[in-house]
């Protein structure tokens, strides 16, 4: 099939955001970059690793966000570890886990983390498993915790 956009070479995305000044903290640490620019109105940050041109705009109508129709940003990492040093990292830094770091095994099998930004919008942090790891995938494709004590307790 051939691409409707010839040779794509960045992706850029616009959200809005309902604190600016928390928002920016929040993807900058997610980023690792800092702001290209910035204004009373808007954040850019240009993110060369990941061909990324990612702005946050100021809510100026008041009206309420809707973060249940974007459902969720995904950011790719390396392995595992990579999924396991940024839950720490992110737990330092006080973001707000949604859920813990494991391994899910239905679909596309993933190392997976989930957070969520100031303004309650979903980031996924993933790690696609190598073909050894998916050597170890239970029968029933229940999911693995791979930090003890963040399982979800029983009812």
């Amino acid at each position: 099939m051939t691409a409707m956009i010839a040779e794509p070479r960045e992706f850029h995305m616009s959200i809005r955001v309902a604190d600016l000044g928390a928002s920016t903290l929040f993807y900058e640490a997610l980023f690792g970059v800092p702001p290209r620019d910035m204004t009373s109105r808007y954040t850019t940050f240009i993110v060369p690793h990941l061909a990324l041109n990612f702005v946050l705009l100021v809510n100026d109508k008041g009206e309420t966000l809707d973060t249940y129709s974007l459902y969720h940003l995904g950011l790719g990492v390396a392995d595992r570890d990579a999924v396991l040093t940024s839950y720490h990292r992110a737990v330092a830094a006080g973001a707000t886990i949604v859920k813990p770091p494991r391994t899910t095994w239905r679909g596309l099998p993933l190392h997976e983390l989930w957070l969520r930004d100031p303004t309650g919008y979903s980031v996924e942090i993933y790690a696609r498993l190598t073909p050894a790891e998916l050597t170890a995938m239970p029968d029933d494709q229940t999911p693995t915790y791979l930090v003890p004590g963040t399982e979800p307790v029983a009812a």
